[in-house]
């Protein structure tokens, strides 16, 4: 069985919430999965997630593949340095590591709409 850390999508029409869960990599998007890791809301501002760093770094230890999107929110939320601490055995209470500011996305510039034949010709 391959485990993989996702996000499996929660909420109503249009207004998506998610959790980061381990599953098993055969299971649906929102179907069965192994345990909850934490829980992101992409629509608050600015945006907010949860992670239980410990058991993150136990299934990743396990093997389990991280999806992209979630590798994001990680290397946002400083797991690597929190991950690097809990190996040392020190406490995470102890730990200041601060989260990354959201990145900014650049928006889609406007395409030029074709101008019409002119019939004169």
């Amino acid at each position: 069985m391959s485990v993989k850390i996702r996000l499996a999508r929660k909420g109503r029409k249009k207004v998506a919430r998610f959790r980061v869960v381990a599953a098993d990599s055969r299971s649906p998007r929102d179907g069965k999965f192994i345990e909850t890791l934490g829980y992101y809301n992409p629509q608050a501002e600015p945006k907010e997630f949860t992670l239980n760093t410990e058991r993150v770094g136990y299934w990743v230890k396990q093997g389990a593949l991280v999806s992209q999107t979630v590798k994001n929110l990680l290397s946002q939320d400083g797991f690597k340095e929190k991950f690097e601490a809990l190996e040392k055995g020190l406490d995470l209470a102890n730990i200041s590591v601060e989260r990354k500011p959201e990145r900014k996305r650049k928006a889609k510039p406007k395409q030029k709409q074709a101008q019409p034949a002119s019939g004169d010709e």
